[in-house]
C-alpha cells in the first residue's frame, strides 16, 4: 500500500499562488506517474498536472503557462505551483501515482480562488 497525504490548499485571491505538496509513504517500490487531479463543484474529475519517473510532462489546457508540476524522487513528493489564479481554478485537488498500474489517491485538498 502506498499513501499520498497532500497540503498547501486554501483561499486565495484570483490572481494569487498557492503551492500544493503530495507526499508519498508506505511500501513505494517504483511510482511511475505522479500528478494531481481536481474536481470542481458540479464537475468531473479532470487531470490538472502529471509527471512521469522519466521527467516527462503533461498539463491540462487550462493550466498551461501558469501551473508548473515538479517532482523531489527522493522525498517520493510532487509539487503543484499555481500562479495567476482564477476562481474556475476551485475545487479540490487530488494527488495521485501509479504504481505497476495500479493508482493511488490522496484524501484531497480544497482550493478556493475568490473573485
Amino acid at each position: 500500500q502506498v499513501q499520498l497525504v497532500e497540503s498547501g490548499g486554501g483561499l486565495v485571491q484570483a490572481g494569487g499562488s498557492l503551492r500544493l505538496s503530495c507526499a508519498a509513504s508506505g511500501r513505494i517500490l517504483s511510482i511511475n506517474n505522479m500528478g494531481w487531479y481536481r474536481r470542481a463543484p458540479g464537475k468531473e474529475r479532470e487531470l490538472v498536472a502529471q509527471t512521469t519517473s522519466s521527467g516527462r510532462f503533461k498539463y491540462a489546457d487550462s493550466v498551461k503557462g501558469r501551473f508548473t508540476v515538479s517532482r523531489d524522487n527522493a522525498k517520493n513528493t510532487v509539487y503543484l505551483q499555481m500562479t495567476s489564479l482564477k476562481p474556475e481554478d476551485t475545487a479540490v485537488y487530488y494527488c495521485a501515482a501509479d504504481q505497476f498500474g495500479y493508482n493511488y489517491w490522496g484524501q484531497g485538498t480544497k482550493v478556493t480562488v475568490s473573485s
